[in-house]
C-alpha cells in the first residue's frame, strides 16, 4: 500500500511521469482531483482553488488578504457557504493529502506531499529536476509552445513554486535529503526514470 509524492521542476516530466508509473504500478493519480477534493472540503468552486493555486503567494492574494479579514469574510456569508485562502488551502491541504494516502497504492503530484507525508511510513519521496534549457525544451516538445512562451511559462511556475512551499515555512524543497530518490531528467530519460521509481515502489 505505498504512496508516492512527486516534487518536480516545472517542465522536469514530473506530471508525465507520474502518470508512467501510475499505469506500470496500477497506482491512482491525484492531480487535478486535488483541486476538486479542495473545493468540496472548503466548500467552494473549483475556479476558486485554481485561482490560489494559480497566485501561490502572488500579488492578488495579497491585496486581498490587506483589504478584507477572514472574519468580515465569515460574517458576510451564511453557515453553508464556505471561504478560501492561501491559509485555509494549505491548512485544507494537510487534512486530505493524509486520507488519500491511507488509501494507499496512489501517486501525488506537488503540493507540499512529500513535507505533509514526511512522517508516513509507507510513502517514498522523489525528486525530479532537470536543467533549465531542458526544461524549456521539454515545454516546446509537448505543448507546443514557442520557446519563448516556454522559458516564460516555466520561470513562472518555478515562482510560484516557490511562494507554495514558502506558505509550509520550508524553502529547502530541493534538498536532497528530504527524498528516497532525486533524478535527473537531463540524464535519465523517463522511461528508465520510471523504471527506477517503480523498484523503489516494490
Amino acid at each position: 500500500m505505498a504512496v508516492l509524492t512527486v516534487s518536480r521542476q516545472f517542465g522536469a516530466g514530473g506530471k508525465t511521469l507520474s502518470e508512467m508509473v501510475s499505469s506500470k504500478m496500477g497506482y491512482h493519480f491525484i492531480d487535478v482531483e486535488m483541486t476538486r477534493m479542495i473545493a468540496e472540503k472548503a466548500k467552494v468552486s473549483s475556479e476558486w482553488v485554481k485561482s490560489i493555486e494559480k497566485e501561490a503567494g502572488g500579488a492578488l492574494m495579497k491585496f486581498i488578504s490587506g483589504l478584507v479579514s477572514r472574519d468580515y469574510i465569515e460574517r458576510i456569508l451564511d453557515k453553508d457557504k464556505g471561504y478560501i485562502d492561501e491559509r485555509v488551502y494549505v491548512d485544507t491541504l494537510y487534512k486530505i493529502i493524509p486520507k488519500i494516502a491511507d488509501e494507499g497504492n496512489v501517486v501525488i503530484l506537488g503540493r507540499g506531499s512529500q513535507y505533509i507525508l514526511r512522517d508516513y511510513k509507507d510513502a517514498r519521496h522523489l525528486l525530479l529536476i532537470a536543467k533549465l534549457e531542458d526544461r524549456i525544451q521539454f515545454m516546446v516538445d509537448h505543448y507546443n509552445l514557442t520557446h519563448d512562451v516556454a522559458k516564460h511559462t516555466v520561470l513562472r511556475y518555478d515562482k510560484r513554486r516557490i511562494n507554495l512551499y514558502k506558505k509550509f515555512g520550508r524553502e529547502d524543497y530541493d534538498q536532497p535529503n528530504l527524498y528516497h530518490i532525486v533524478l535527473n531528467s537531463s540524464k535519465v530519460p523517463l522511461e528508465k526514470a520510471c523504471d527506477l521509481v517503480c523498484k523503489l515502489l516494490k
